[in-house]
């Protein structure tokens, strides 16, 4: 199921507002977004929401099961950068994307998800194929909303990618009545732009702990890199690469940070961890100082932390401020963006 229809009309709706169903809306909006690509599965709640798929030009993959579509998503957005999107009715249909969205969010992948609902008058009366899929998700979600005014679900879809896409990357899911999907509302693309994200208080790397990881590095005589799966969602791999040649320090790399720094080169010592080479897990367990780059200290990493590293200083270097002392003390936390921190890390390692 997919087609790419000649609709001149589709791009006349992000210029001008217009009437359109809550189902066209749906659309109309992920084309804003610069979707191209959804992957799916049709039922009774999600109904309107395809009848309106045929008037825009987006590419409708056709799944077997609702878990495929969700990992098909999330396939999508590690392969393209681009955020991935599913779609799904209620009930059944919304719960099987549910292995596939705990996966995106464990991973750190930005998906947005689009669920169909019962009418909102039936909501909460355990009407046919209903259940509660925003309080099923919320623990394996950056957020989710459940929209039953059709004028509410262009914000809440273009609020949906800036979360997914904002900070740490995550999937976010999106529930639509059924009646909200067939009413109509005015369309403005523009108006339902989502306000700038208010940065988090404790992104502010402080000089004071910069020239603290500086000097912990200049007198290290066994440091490591650990490069996560933050340095490629950061695009950081440059800024890693250059900090690593400048103190010819080695770099170890989780499973998902594996691209995020070259195979080939010299200072690339392999994969860490339970599935990693024994001489890099050797080379941490000796090293007086880990330097943590997008990483989370997974157990899979880790092993028992009462014996992780014990003779190492630690900084972390991450963008959720979580993740900072939950499995493994540090020594210094910078907590913010690694393409704006390395690089200043690297400058002072200069001086």
């Amino acid at each position: 199921m997919g087609t790419k229809p000649n609709t001149p009309s589709a791009a006349d709706h992000l210029s001008t507002p217009t009437r359109l169903t809550g189902a066209e809306i749906v659309w109309a909006t992920l084309v804003g977004e610069g979707v191209e690509d959804v992957f799916g599965y049709p039922g009774g709640a999600i109904l309107p929401v395809y009848d309106a798929l045929r008037k825009f030009p987006i590419h409708h993959t056709l799944v077997r099961h609702e878990q495929g579509a969700a990992h098909m998503a999330d396939g999508y957005a590690r392969a393209s950068g681009k955020v991935g999107v599913c779609v799904a009715t209620s009930g059944p249909g919304a719960t099987n994307l549910v292995t596939g969205i705990a996966t995106a969010m464990l991973d750190s992948i930005p998906v947005v998800c689009i669920t169909g609902n019962v009418s909102s008058k039936i909501l909460g009366t355990d009407a046919f194929q209903e259940v509660d899929i925003t309080g099923i998700t919320l623990p394996v979600t950056k957020h989710n909303f459940l929209i039953n005014k059709t004028e509410d679900i262009a914000p809440a879809i273009r609020y949906a990618f800036q979360i997914a896409k904002s900070g740490r990357p995550g999937p976010v899911l999106v529930d639509i009545t059924k009646d909200a999907q067939q009413a109509t509302a005015i369309f403005d693309f523009e108006a339902a732009k989502p306000r700038p994200n208010r940065p988090h208080p404790m992104l502010k790397v402080e000089d004071k702990a910069l020239t603290q990881a500086a000097e912990l590095i200049k007198s290290a005589k066994r440091p490591v890199i650990l490069a996560g799966h933050g340095v490629i969602d950061s695009g950081a791999m440059e800024q890693i690469r250059t900090l690593a040649e400048r103190a010819q320090i080695p770099v170890a790399l989780t499973l998902l940070g594996i691209g995020g720094f070259p195979a080939s080169h010299p200072l690339n010592l392999g994969m860490m961890g339970m599935h990693g080479e024994a001489w890099v897990n050797h080379a941490i367990q000796e090293a007086d100082l880990l330097i943590a780059c997008g990483m989370r200290f997974d157990d899979r990493v880790t092993g028992k932390l009462t014996d992780y590293a014990l003779n190492a200083k630690k900084i972390h270097i991450e963008i959720d401020p979580a993740e900072i002392n939950k499995n493994v003390k540090v020594d210094v936390a910078l907590v913010g963006d690694l393409h704006e921190i390395v690089p200043q890390l690297t400058r002072m390692l200069r001086q």
